[in-house]
């Protein structure tokens, strides 16, 4: 019988998921809104979509999502054509459904109706099954001077961080 590798006096190395891969991100995102909460979706994709996605040829910036007819909607997201899907390929600004429960898209609907929301895409990325996964965050916009005092705060954490540096 063979001793176990601990045993042994090796360690085995923690292997880094290879599906886990970030797709598309919204940096914008956080700039103009209020991020409140975020939550982690599904998407409905054609086989076209998601060989392009994974050569990394999306964008998220300018989308966003809505609930309409009891279901919720990504729009205006890009995916670009993938060229050897030749007739069977996806048209590259559709509206995506997004998967999410009962109870959640109850909340989202609330959010977005009473409270006066928006459901701004974050993050499009393949979680570790591999499978495509959409991070929507439940926010409110920033107005200019919001955006000022944010831009000023983050300067001055990054002069803070060089001070300390040079000290």
């Amino acid at each position: 019988m063979a001793a176990p590798l601990a045993y042994l006096g090796q360690v085995m190395a923690e292997k880094q998921n290879p599906n886990y891969k970030v797709i598309a991100e919204n940096r914008r995102a956080r700039f103009d809104y209020f991020i409140e909460s975020d939550l982690e979706v599904g998407i409905v994709l054609t086989g076209s979509e998601v060989k392009s996605l994974r050569t990394g040829q999306s964008n998220i910036a300018d989308s966003y999502a809505s609930v309409e007819g009891g279901e919720l909607w990504l729009i205006n997201s890009y995916i670009a054509a993938y060229k050897q899907a030749g007739v069977f390929g996806h048209e590259e600004r559709r509206r995506r459904k997004l998967l999410v429960s009962r109870k959640e898209l109850a909340r989202l609907w609330q959010a977005v109706g009473r409270e006066g929301m928006t459901l701004v895409p974050l993050v499009m990325y393949f979680n570790d099954r591999g499978r495509v996964k959409l991070k929507i965050g439940t926010a409110k916009g920033k107005k200019l001077a919001d955006k000022r005092a944010t831009e000023a705060t983050r300067d001055w954490n990054r002069q803070k961080q060089r001070i300390l540096k040079q000290g």
